[in-house]
C-alpha cells in the first residue's frame, strides 16, 4: 500500500512538473512572439473610435463615464459592450494614451487565454499534451495576431477570458452539483457577454461539452461499442449521466441572458444607424459568403498567408464556389455525426467551429462589415484545433516511432505558425505599414486604399494621398469619404476647378451631405463666386434649419457684394439661432455698417 501511495505521490508531482513546463513554454513562446507591440502605435481604424478620439475613454473611470458605457449610445458606430469600454478606461486612466502599455494588456489577455484554454482541456479530457499542443497552436497562430496586435479588438481577447472562466466554472459545476457554482457559471458568462455578444453561442458550446469529454449526455451510447464503462476523467471526478430535457433546461437561463444582452446590442446598432439592409446587401449574397468564408477559415488557418486588416465584402460570388462550400460543409458535419461514437471529438469540435462562427458570419451586417475577419476566428478555431490534436495520434495508430513523430511533427508546425506570426505582428507597428500590406495582400480594396489616402494626407504628401483617393473611387465610385478627401486634396494643391468638380460629383450622389456643401460653397468663395457661394450656403440652411453657421455665412457673401439689406437679414437669422461669436462679428469689417443699427446693439447689450 505504501508503494502505491509512493508511485501515486510521484505520478502526480512529475504531472505537476510537466504542467509547470507546458504552461512556462506557452508564456515563453507569446512574450518572443507579442513583446514587440509594446513599441506599436495606434492604428487610425478603429483606435480611435475607441481610445484616441474618444473623450469619454480618456476621461478614465468615473460616474458621468461608466453611465456612458452602460447607456445606448446615438454618435457612436459600435454596439453594446460596457465592460470593453470600461476596459479601455481603465487603460487610460493608468497608463495615459502611451500605446505601448494598452497593446501589453491585450498582451497579457492572450496570454491568460492560452493557458486557460490549456488547464480548461486538461480538466475536461485528463490529456496534457493534447491540450497542451492545443494552447500552443491557439497562442502562436497568425490568424490570432489580429486580436492582439489591435486594440480596438480588445473586446476580442477580453470576452475570450471570461469564454474559458465560463467553461471552467461549468466543469467544476458538472463535477458536484450545486446551485452556488451554477449562478456563480451564470454570472462570469454575463461578465463575458458585456466585453462582447459573440459569447452568445456558450450555451450551445457546453452542450456540445456535455457530451463530450464531459460525458453527461448520452454516455451509454458512446462508450456503448467497446462495452466499457465511463471512466473518471483526470482530476476529476466522473460526472452523472443526465437526461437531455434536464441538460436543456439547464441551458434555458443562459440562453434568456444572452437574448437580453444581443437585444440591448441590437437596439444599441438601430441606435447609432449602423445596420446594412438587405436592400444594400441581398440575403443571398450573405448566405453565399457565409458558405464560402467558412472554408477560407480553415484554409487560412492550414496555410496563413495574405491576412489583412480588412477584406472587402464582395459584390458577387461564383456559383462554383457556393456550391463547392455548401458540399464541403455537409460533407465534414455527415461525417462529425457518423463518427459520433468512436470519434466524438470530431463532432465536438466540427460543430464548435460551425456554432461559434454564427453570430459573425454576415447574415446580419452592421458598420463596415468585412467579408471575413482573422478575428472572429479566434475562438471558433478552438474546435478545428482540438480535431487535429485528437485524430492524429489515431492516424498513426501503434507505430512505434509515433511518439517521436508526433513530437517533431508539432515542433516543426509550431516553429512555422511562430515564424509567420512573427512577422504578421510587425506590419501593424503603424497605420501606413498596416494599410500598405493590406493593399498588396488584397485585390481592389477601397477601404485601405481610403486610409491609406488620409495617412498621406496627414503627413503632407498630398500628391500621393490623391492617388490613393483615385483609386478608391476607381474600386467604389460611391464613396463619399474618398470624394470629400479627393477634392480637399486638389484644393490644398491648387487645384480649385478640379475641387469644384469632385465636390459637385460628391453632391450629385449625396444631396444632403453637409461637408461637400460646406467646401463647395469656400471654393466659390475663393474664385470670388459669391452668388454661386451663397446659392450652395442656403442649400446648407435648409439642411440644418437650426444652425446658425450658414446664415452667418451667407451674411457674410451678402456683405462682400455690398447687398446690405439681406447681409442685415442673414445675419439677424444667424443670431436668432443662437449665434454669438460678438468678438467675430465686430471684427468683421463687411458687418461694420450693419452692426450699428439699434438691433444689434440691443442684442450685445443682452447678450
Amino acid at each position: 500500500m505504501k508503494t502505491k501511495a509512493i508511485k501515486s505521490k510521484k505520478y502526480i508531482l512529475l504531472n505537476i512538473r510537466t504542467e509547470i513546463l507546458i504552461v512556462l513554454s506557452i508564456v515563453v513562446l507569446i512574450l518572443s512572439i507579442y513583446i514587440q507591440v509594446r513599441g506599436h502605435n495606434f492604428i487610425i481604424f478603429d483606435d480611435n473610435v475607441y481610445v484616441t478620439e474618444n473623450l469619454q475613454v480618456q476621461s478614465g473611470i468615473s460616474l458621468d463615464s461608466l453611465s456612458w458605457a452602460f447607456g445606448l449610445k446615438e454618435n457612436t458606430p459600435m454596439y453594446w459592450h460596457p465592460l470593453t469600454w470600461i476596459s479601455h478606461m481603465l487603460d487610460v486612466q493608468i497608463y495615459g494614451l502611451h500605446p505601448g502599455m494598452h497593446h501589453i494588456v491585450n498582451l497579457i489577455l492572450h496570454l491568460l487565454n492560452s493557458v486557460m484554454l490549456f488547464y480548461v482541456l486538461k480538466r475536461m479530457t485528463g490529456e496534457i499534451w493534447k491540450s497542451a499542443i492545443v494552447a500552443l497552436l491557439f497562442a502562436a497562430h497568425p490568424l490570432n495576431v489580429e486580436s492582439v496586435a489591435w486594440i480596438a479588438a480588445r473586446k476580442n481577447v477580453l470576452s475570450t477570458l471570461f469564454w474559458m472562466l465560463t467553461i471552467l466554472f461549468y466543469v467544476r459545476y458538472t463535477e458536484r452539483p450545486d446551485l452556488k457554482k451554477y449562478v456563480l457559471t451564470l454570472m462570469v458568462f454575463s461578465l463575458g457577454l458585456l466585453a462582447k455578444p459573440m459569447l452568445m453561442t456558450i450555451p450551445f458550446v457546453l452542450l456540445l461539452l456535455d457530451f463530450w469529454p464531459i460525458k453527461r449526455l448520452q454516455i451509454r451510447n458512446v462508450c456503448a461499442e467497446k462495452n466499457e464503462k465511463p471512466k473518471p476523467i483526470g482530476k476529476r471526478e466522473k460526472s452523472k449521466v443526465v437526461s437531455l430535457p434536464f441538460i436543456i433546461l439547464e441551458k434555458i437561463p443562459f440562453i434568456l441572458i444572452a437574448l437580453i444582452v444581443t437585444s440591448i446590442a441590437a437596439l444599441s446598432m438601430q441606435q447609432s444607424n449602423i445596420y446594412i439592409s438587405f436592400e444594400s446587401v441581398p440575403l443571398k449574397l450573405r448566405v453565399e459568403n457565409a458558405l464560402v468564408s467558412y472554408i477560407i477559415y480553415i484554409f487560412r488557418m492550414i496555410w496563413p498567408v495574405n491576412l489583412a486588416v480588412f477584406y472587402p465584402f464582395p459584390k458577387t460570388i461564383a456559383i462554383w464556389k457556393t456550391i463547392s462550400a455548401g458540399i464541403l460543409l455537409v460533407s465534414a458535419s455527415w461525417l462529425s455525426f457518423y463518427f459520433y461514437r468512436r470519434k466524438p471529438y470530431l463532432l465536438v469540435g466540427w460543430f464548435w467551429f460551425i456554432g461559434a462562427l454564427v453570430p459573425v458570419i454576415g447574415l446580419v451586417q452592421a458598420g463596415l462589415w468585412p467579408a471575413m475577419a482573422d478575428r472572429w476566428a479566434y475562438v471558433p478555431l478552438i474546435g478545428i484545433f482540438i480535431i487535429l490534436c485528437w485524430m492524429m495520434p489515431e492516424i498513426f495508430g501503434k507505430w512505434k516511432f509515433k511518439k517521436y513523430s508526433l513530437t517533431i511533427m508539432a515542433f516543426i508546425v509550431i516553429s512555422f505558425l511562430m515564424f509567420k506570426t512573427w512577422s504578421q505582428v510587425q506590419y501593424w507597428s503603424n497605420s501606413i505599414t498596416l494599410f500598405e500590406y493590406t493593399v498588396k495582400t488584397t485585390q481592389n480594396n477601397s477601404v485601405a486604399q481610403n486610409n491609406l489616402g488620409s495617412l498621406y494626407a496627414m503627413r503632407g504628401n498630398i500628391a500621393r494621398a490623391a492617388k490613393h483617393f483615385l483609386e478608391t473611387l476607381r474600386i467604389d465610385p460611391k464613396n463619399k469619404s474618398a470624394g470629400n478627401n479627393l477634392g480637399r486634396a486638389y484644393f490644398i494643391t491648387g487645384r480649385i476647378d478640379n475641387a469644384i468638380l469632385q465636390y459637385k460629383k460628391v453632391l450629385d450622389i449625396y444631396p444632403d451631405d453637409v461637408n461637400a456643401i460646406k467646401n463647395l460653397a469656400l471654393l466659390y468663395s475663393k474664385k470670388e463666386q459669391h452668388e454661386m457661394s451663397i446659392l450652395v450656403l442656403k442649400r446648407w440652411a435648409q439642411l440644418q434649419m437650426d444652425n446658425p453657421e450658414p446664415c452667418y455665412y451667407i451674411a457674410q457673401m451678402y456683405a462682400v457684394i455690398n447687398r446690405e439689406d439681406e447681409a442685415n437679414v442673414w445675419l439677424k437669422k444667424a443670431i436668432e439661432k443662437g449665434y454669438n461669436n460678438w468678438e467675430l462679428i465686430k471684427k468683421d469689417k463687411r458687418f461694420k455698417n450693419i452692426i450699428d443699427n439699434e438691433y444689434f446693439k440691443q442684442k450685445m447689450i443682452s447678450r
